[in-house]
Order: structure tokens, then sequence, then C-alpha cells
């Protein structure tokens, strides 16, 4: 079955940063567009980021834009998500989700923004 363990979240000052990973199994990682959506406290999901199967084609949610960098290792099954210049509207659980498919998400892992 389709299964995503995203870690590196953590408490982190603003202007900070954090490495997010996301290590993927149960399906052809390298076939797949792979995607970073967020969820912030009280608030629904909101897509972050996308990156292409073969790497080559990125893109990223104006609020990001700049400061998040999202990148791949086929070889290894896993995504990531450099997030620099962290603001406290940054605050949230990150999933990392195969082509879009929210259902599929797995725990995430906890981003807090704060002096």
């Amino acid at each position: 079955r389709v299964q995503t363990v995203e870690s590196g979240g953590g408490l982190v000052q603003p202007g900070g940063s954090l490495r997010l990973s996301c290590a993927a199994s149960g399906f052809i990682f390298s076939s797949y567009s792979m995607d970073w959506f967020r969820q912030a406290p009280g608030k629904g999901l909101e897509w972050v980021s996308q990156i292409n199967p073969d790497a080559s084609t990125t893109y990223y949610a104006d609020p990001v834009k700049g400061r998040f960098t999202i990148s791949r290792d086929n070889a290894k099954n896993t995504l990531y998500l450099q997030m620099n210049s962290l603001k406290t509207e940054d605050t949230a659980v990150y999933y990392c989700v195969r082509a879009t498919m929210v259902d599929e998400r797995g725990q995430g892992t906890q981003v807090t923004v704060s002096s």
C-alpha cells in the first residue's frame, strides 16, 4: 500500500530554516509527481509545492515562492522540502502526497515557527 512518512519538523524562530523529508513506499516513486501540502491550526489543507517525476519542473504556491525549495532523490524514494526565511504563518502540519492524492496522506510533520 502507499505509504509516506514525513520527518524533519520542529520548533524554529522566525527567519530560521528547516528541511523536511518524506520517505515513500508502496508505489513506483520515480513515476509520479509529488506534492507538499500543509494544514495550519483551524484551517483547511493548503497546497505548497509540486515536483515532476524527473525533477525537471517545480511549482510553488505564492506564499512560499522564493523561500521554499522542493527536491527529490528517486534512488532513495525520498522527497524533500527546504524551508528558509520561515514566518509564523508557515506554522502547520506538513504532508507529502503522491500526485495531489491527499486522501493517501500520512501523519505529517509539525512545523512551528515562533519566537
